[in-house]
Order: C-alpha cells, then sequence, then structure tokens
C-alpha cells in the first residue's frame, strides 16, 4: 500500500500541474481535512468544497502554479514529499518560488488529511516521525 500510496501523491502533483481540478478532486475523499500554509490566516478546508475555494485561491493569485517534487516517500498511511512550488502573482507578474513539505493521509486511496509546512521538523511530526 505504501508505494500505492506514493503514486497517488504523484497523481495530486500531475493534477495541480495541468492544472485539472476534476482530477484532483477524484482523489480527495468528500470529507478530506486540508491545510495550506496560510491555514493561520486563510483557515483550513473541508471536504471537496473546501479544495474548490483553496483552488481558486491558488490559481486567482498564481495562475501559473506548479509543483516540482524534489523528494517523495510514504510513512504508513501518509506520504511526505518535500517540493518547490513556483509560480508569478496575478496582478504583479512576481517569481515566486518556495520549498515546502506535504503531508498527506490516505485510506481507500483518497486523500483524507493534506497539510504544508514549511519547515521539515514539523512535517516530520506530522506523519508520526522526528529528526
Amino acid at each position: 500500500m505504501s508505494q500505492e500510496n506514493v503514486e497517488l501523491a504523484r497523481r495530486v502533483v500531475d493534477a495541480v500541474n495541468r492544472p485539472d481540478l476534476g482530477a484532483l478532486l477524484a482523489l480527495m475523499d468528500p470529507d478530506v481535512e486540508a491545510g495550506s500554509l496560510l491555514v493561520a490566516v486563510e483557515g483550513g478546508y473541508h471536504g471537496h468544497d473546501g479544495i474548490r475555494r483553496w483552488w481558486g485561491n491558488l490559481l486567482g493569485a498564481f495562475p501559473d502554479y506548479t509543483i516540482e517534487v524534489l523528494e517523495l516517500r510514504a510513512v504508513d498511511d501518509w506520504t511526505l514529499a518535500n517540493v518547490n512550488i513556483h509560480g508569478h502573482g496575478a496582478g504583479s507578474h512576481m517569481p515566486v518560488e518556495l520549498t515546502v513539505w506535504l503531508a498527506a493521509q490516505w485510506q481507500r486511496t483518497k486523500c483524507v488529511t493534506w497539510r504544508a509546512f514549511d519547515r521539515r521538523d514539523e512535517a516530520l511530526e506530522a506523519v508520526g516521525l522526528r529528526e
């Protein structure tokens, strides 16, 4: 199952990079709980409606947003990815590049929990690991 979860996580990245909201939603549990790096500002996102809201906010701000996977591994029913995100501001066209950690929990081939972290130690803790 661990390798299957890694492949599912790769499909999420592919859906975001295309961009294909339908393909992304097909990988999300109807009750998915998600949190971007801006969770303190935006709050979390719940369910498919929450993912649609996140998607609209994201692509509204960065229409050419893409994810480059640097590292991706399975940890029990979680995947942990270190990624570079790239894009340009919608109004300013200023380039944005940021390295983040993504933790996703999988059940029955669907993502049930997804969180973004700016620090490796926080991401490791989220999946039950320590440095």
